[in-house]
């Protein structure tokens, strides 16, 4: 299973914040944006990595994750020159992807929950064409909107409906066998000249092959596409991590507890950032790893 990262796009509702960075650069609290959906490729256990941004953000990628080996991964880089839909990352990211399936996250999407690795490893484990995940929100309208059977299978995928079918919609998160780059291939841009995700869906929808995989009420979805949502997400991180003690998207522990890098390696990376908080978190869970 690969994973991708699509963190293109110009953030033109957070102007004048991204006029001159990439939106997945800013901070969520006390960690890149970029950190929350690359911990949720780690969590599933995925080590291969590909980061899709513009020609001038792509170097502050590379910058601030370098190749990956820090966490025992391997991150690669693609520029998408000009936004062309999210099913572009399948196409831009063909020889990456190669014969494997594999996973789209939006950069701007946060997910937090105590059985995120569960589910994760599930539609991992289960993967039979696409899914899709279902997540219940009071105004499905302003969504894509996702209806299925008692056995989550789906039976239509409707964007920003008049009369939602459903009050669960589709969040940034999909997973897709290798069959996705011959699907993105094919697929006619929309009215706005984007490959749209929902057309490669609804491929997958025709040949029966579209599962949906429920997020409950314990899981967090954070959309961080206005300053609204940023703010939000961050007094959400913020309240987590001061009232539990644990990080959220800590892309060091999740490498490590996942066994991608030693506890020696862990307690290196701390020291690199010991004058913070988030730091001496990663010291503290070398340290008490190395006394048992």
């Amino acid at each position: 299973m690969k994973g991708i990262i699509l963190a293109g796009g110009h953030g033109t509702r957070l102007y004048p914040m991204t006029q001159a960075v990439s939106k997945q650069l800013l901070p969520i609290y006390d960690k890149p944006m970029v950190y929350y959906p690359l911990s949720m490729l780690l969590l599933a256990g995925i080590r291969d990595v590909l980061i899709i941004s513009t020609p001038n953000d792509t170097p502050m990628y590379e910058r601030l994750l370098g190749d990956g080996s820090r966490l025992g991964v391997s991150i690669f880089y693609k520029v998408q020159d000009t936004p062309r839909g999210l099913a572009d990352a399948f196409i831009l990211g063909v020889d990456f992807i190669g014969e494997d399936s594999v996973c789209l996250i939006l950069g701007d999407n946060i997910f937090y929950g105590q059985n995120m690795t569960g589910v994760l490893k599930d539609a991992i484990n289960n993967l039979d064409g696409a899914t899709v995940f279902g997540y219940p929100v009071k105004n499905p309208k302003e969504f894509g909107v996702v209806e299925f059977d008692e056995n989550h299978n789906v039976i239509s995928i409707e964007e920003k409906p008049e009369k939602p079918k459903s009050n669960y919609v589709v969040p940034g998160l999909y997973f897709y066998n290798n069959q996705v780059v011959e699907i993105a291939k094919r697929v006619k841009p929309s009215a706005r000249g984007e490959i749209e995700i929902t057309s490669v869906n609804n491929a997958y929808l025709d040949m029966g092959k579209l599962k949906v995989s429920l997020l409950g009420r314990g899981t967090a979805w954070l959309d961080t596409g206005t300053p609204q949502g940023m703010l939000k997400a961050a007094e959400y991180v913020e309240a987590v991590q001061s009232r539990q003690g644990y990080y959220v998207s800590c892309i060091e522990e999740i490498a490590w507890r996942r066994g991608f890098i030693s506890t020696e390696q862990l307690l290196k990376l701390g020291k690199e950032l010991q004058t913070t908080d988030y730091g001496k978190y990663i010291i503290s869970l070398a340290e008490e790893a190395m006394s048992q």
